[in-house]
């Protein structure tokens, strides 16, 4: 199946982000989060830059379970950041150690080099040009910096994405079902994820399906 574009790169109308943050993601959240603590094994310390970040679930859980953890958490849509802050002020162990950033990709003003760990969760797949991100990770990592992105993957035909609509966002507000089913259109395959990471210079880099409609890219900067 050809994949579709997103209507619009950015989740920015205030209701839509709002419909988003009050959603239940704990599953794949955590299944994230898990992906992060399996490829770093015991040395979750350091400065991690996550990309896309969204109202912070994610680097508000990594940083109360590591507290050796620094997080530059990055978004281009201001409601959803807005979000972001009212969360993290209202969490006075963890909010204190995350650093909101407004931005897009490319972002001129990250550390270069600088990161032990570059992270994304459905990111990817708003991307029109995923250049951007691959781009971002190469120029950010630091050297032996451990990559963890994980993104819906596109099914192959459109009965597939109906069927995980259903399965997944059954009871959730149109907004929700409506970007859901936008999402899995616009996102990649694995095999168009190892073309976008051999053009980026990136080919160490693993791809793999990690559910039925997520794949991750994971491993180390050379």
């Amino acid at each position: 199946m050809q994949r579709t574009p997103e209507p619009d790169e950015l989740m920015n109308d205030p209701d839509q982000a709002l419909a988003y943050a009050r959603a239940d993601f704990s599953e794949a959240n955590w299944q994230f989060v898990r992906l992060v603590e399996q490829q770093a094994g015991d040395g979750l310390k350091g400065l991690m830059l996550d990309l896309g970040c969204g109202p912070a679930d994610i680097p508000i859980a990594l940083a109360h379970q590591h507290p050796g953890l620094q997080i530059d958490a990055l978004d281009g849509a201001p409601s959803m950041l807005e979000l972001a802050r009212q969360n993290i002020a209202a969490d006075k162990v963890a909010g204190q150690r995350i650093r909101l950033k407004c931005d897009f990709l490319p972002c001129a003003d990250l550390t270069r080099a600088g990161y032990a760990f570059v992270v994304s969760n459905s990111l990817l797949h708003h991307l029109a040009d995923p250049a951007v991100m691959w781009q971002t990770v190469a120029q950010c990592a630091a050297p032996g910096a451990h990559v963890i992105v994980m993104d819906l993957a596109r099914p192959a035909s459109e009965t597939a994405v109906d069927s995980l609509v259903e399965t997944y966002a059954l009871n959730e507000p149109d907004v929700l079902r409506r970007d859901f089913r936008n999402s899995l259109f616009a996102a990649y395959t694995v095999d168009e994820v190892e073309e976008q990471l051999q053009a980026a210079g990136l080919d160490n880099l693993a791809v793999q399906m990690v559910s039925d409609r997520h794949l991750a890219v994971f491993g180390r900067i050379a």
